[in-house]
């Protein structure tokens, strides 16, 4: 079922809960700029396992309400703390996918963790984001012509083949966010950096990156797995920037062994 929780007044986040009665929860973070849709291949499979799946729309993205402002790390991780309140979310597993992963670092530093028993971080963008010129070049882009640059998004992120149909659905599912926050979460991903939160972190951390990602480079996983202690780093031979796609199978399998 999918409902909205208020995270701030005026502010509601829309969230998709599937399995409610499932045994073990699981708190997906989806990436920029996309939505929880984009775990639409997870979803299939573990709720029918016994899994809670618990997929949020960050503000400014998806069905979520999008205001001018609040495109920080920390205010984003505030974000999923007051669901994870509202909810009474307890001993769950919190998976970030690219920003995701980064929003979920800074709720870990920030919240010492409160209630994830386990974190798992996807082709995480951590502890850096876009280097200056990637920004820049991705702004102009987003400023005016945000369906070009979103193609260019769609044209990168895989490694193996995607048929023209599933790149018109994950192009769309980029498009449903407001153009102020795809451009202010390219701000940040260039301005904030996550180093000083990976020491912090002190739950058992999977970390799945593929080797072929041309969004956030493989060496950004090996760094993250050296600096997050009890961290184990699976690389995906057949993945880019989408094992949650590229390699779902692998990417559910691990997931049930892990969690």
């Amino acid at each position: 079922m999918g409902y909205f929780v208020p995270v701030e007044p005026g502010v509601n986040l829309f969230v998709e809960d599937i399995n409610q009665e499932g045994s073990k929860t699981i708190v997906f973070i989806h990436g920029w700029p996309l939505s929880h849709k984009q775990f639409e291949y997870q979803f299939n499979i573990l709720p029918a396992l016994g899994y809670r799946c618990i997929g949020i729309d960050w503000r400014g993205f998806g069905k979520s309400d999008k205001p001018i402002s609040g495109y920080t790390y920390n205010r984003l991780a505030d974000d999923i703390r007051m669901i994870v309140s509202t909810l009474q979310l307890d001993n769950f597993s919190l998976v970030g996918h690219s920003t995701g992963g980064a929003i979920a670092i800074r709720y870990m530093s920030r919240y010492s963790g409160y209630g994830v028993s386990k974190l798992v971080l996807i082709d995480a963008a951590a502890p850096t984001g876009f280097t200056k010129e990637t920004a820049k070049d991705l702004l102009k882009e987003t400023l005016n012509d945000r369906p070009k640059m979103m193609q260019g998004i769609t044209d990168t992120f895989f490694f193996q083949y995607i048929t023209s149909s599933f790149s018109d659905w994950f192009f769309q599912m980029g498009l449903e966010a407001a153009g102020w926050s795809t451009a202010a979460i390219i701000k940040l991903l260039r301005d904030e950096k996550l180093d000083a939160d990976l020491p912090k972190i002190d739950k058992p951390t999977l970390i799945i990156h593929g080797i072929h990602d041309k969004v956030i480079p493989f060496a950004q996983a090996q760094e993250l797995d050296q600096k997050i202690r009890n961290s184990q780093l699976v690389p995906f031979q057949y993945s880019g920037h989408g094992p949650f796609w590229e390699e779902r199978d692998k990417v559910n399998q691990l997931l049930t062994q892990f969690i």
